[in-house]
């Protein structure tokens, strides 16, 4: 067969994308220069061009044994163009220039579509970004016998205990590189591992999990023996009455109640009036024991130093002991602010605006173990779960406890406790913080990860007991 000329004239060298390894940064560069080569003729001067690629790889298991081990490779190529004042994002998961050339046209022909926007800046040029590492070669080298390998642990104590686990161990890499016809490149890469496992012993379970970019940070066999202790401590959990109790919450806990709280401090969410910190900026909102910053800097974090606009990120102190003092703004926001942005924007076009992404609250000195031990009576609670907002301006959530809920009395844990619903406001939750554990890598279920610490918290509230 003949080769096509039209599309062999300028055809990119062939890149590997089928392999556990991820592309090297001039391999980027190259898509990046291709797509504004073909874009030069149509577009002008403002096209902008995200690539993000990862290669995960997934191990699961239940009834103590493994049952599924999955893995994939994936780039998407999105190109944005700015015309007349209007702009438009198209993608695709195909590099050669015919691909290319037709995701251009479709962002072309999206943003004549689109009205004009008098909000949207010209593209950012060239910046300067902080570097950071979070690559990990034995993160990436990690493979399926290695998972398989933890796993089998952690399901041998699962027997020896008489119980059954369940979970998962995922392993990956992944990267981002942008550049813009205004000169603009920024690429980041990182490792990520993580861990999950939950005991069950019947008809009680708990639950632990850790994630990171080492994944030599946490111990899968530590994780699987406390899960597998607390999940024999809550058979023959008893009923107590629901009300206001003193509660101990476990990181993974707190993570889920904070964790609704990032988008508040978003200069957008305020100019829409659908912030919990409208009116209240400058005000004692909080406990002096709270400090917030969003710092993707943190040894704990994960996260490129760039934000979607390409803008580098910076850190923003946003409570200072229990006062709102910062929000973070993208460039459209900042400039309407006659603030400088933060780097915390999200790629446009987008309805958000920007967000906090790297949350880290202040700790304290406080061990579990310490904050049982001064509690005459409470409950300490594993983790949450399916937690929705009741009233966003108050931030009242409700939810649930699950995999672990304990009484404890006389400074000591006494025995498991049933499940119950809690309808509790996070404001007046971090206005009642007693003690403060060390800031520590959190991971849950209903949002993402932060550096936030245990808390001991007086009067939460606790309004019926569930049916399991």
């Amino acid at each position: 067969m003949k080769p096509n000329r039209k599309t062999s004239s300028h055809r990119m060298p062939a890149l590997r994308l089928a392999s556990s390894t991820l592309l090297p940064e001039r391999g980027l560069r190259r898509i990046i220069d291709t797509v504004l080569r073909l874009a030069k003729s149509t577009v002008g001067e403002e096209t902008e061009v995200h690539i993000d690629e990862t290669t995960s790889a997934l191990t699961r298991f239940a009834n103590n044994a493994i049952h599924q081990n999955v893995a994939e490779n994936g780039l998407t190529v999105s190109v944005r163009t700015v015309v007349d004042g209007r702009t438009a994002r198209a993608t695709t998961n195909r590099i050669d220039e015919d691909s290319l050339r037709a995701t251009i046209e479709a962002s072309l022909s999206l943003a004549h579509s689109q009205p004009e926007d008098p909000r949207l800046l010209p593209l950012p040029g060239k910046q300067r970004y902080r570097s950071v590492n979070r690559f990990v070669k034995q993160t990436a080298a990690v493979t399926p016998e290695d998972r398989a390998r933890a796993i089998r642990r952690a399901c041998d104590l699962a027997v020896k205990n008489g119980q059954v686990a369940a979970g998962m161990f995922s392993s990956g890499q992944s990267q981002s590189a942008m550049g813009s016809s205004r000169g603009l490149f920024a690429a980041y890469r990182e490792t990520h591992a993580e861990f999950s496992i939950t005991m069950q012993e019947h008809p009680a379970a708990s639950w632990a999990k850790a994630n990171s970019a080492d994944v030599r940070a946490f111990d899968p066999q530590k994780l699987a023996a406390r899960a597998s202790e607390k999940a024999h401590l809550a058979v023959n959990a008893s009923e107590l009455s629901p009300g206001r109790y003193t509660v101990i919450l476990e990181p993974a806990a707190v993570l889920d109640l904070v964790g609704f709280l990032f988008y508040d401090f978003a200069a957008t969410a305020l100019q829409d009036k659908r912030s919990c910190l409208n009116d209240r900026m400058g005000t004692q909102l909080f406990g002096k024991n709270i400090t917030i910053i969003d710092d993707v800097y943190h040894p704990l974090q994960l996260g490129a130093p760039f934000d979607g606009e390409g803008i580098p990120r910076r850190s923003v102190l946003l409570v200072d002991r229990g006062v709102p003092k910062n929000l973070v703004y993208a460039r459209s926001t900042a400039k309407a602010a006659h603030e400088k942005p933060t780097g915390h924007g999200f790629a446009l076009p987008n309805e958000y605006g920007e967000a906090p992404m790297n949350l880290v609250f202040s700790g304290g000195d406080s061990s579990l173990e310490k904050m049982v031990a001064s509690t005459a009576r409470g409950l300490l609670v594993t983790r949450l779960w399916y937690i929705r907002e009741v009233d966003p301006y108050e931030k009242v959530m409700t939810g649930m406890t699950r995999d672990g809920l304990f009484l404890v009395e006389g400074g000591r844990v006494t025995t498991a406790v049933r499940n119950f619903r809690f309808n509790q406001s996070i404001l007046e939750m971090l206005r009642n913080v007693e003690l403060l554990g060390p800031a520590v890598r959190a991971t849950g279920e209903e949002a993402f990860e932060m550096v936030v610490p245990a808390m001991k918290v007086r009067d939460f509230h606790f309004s019926e007991v569930t049916k399991f």
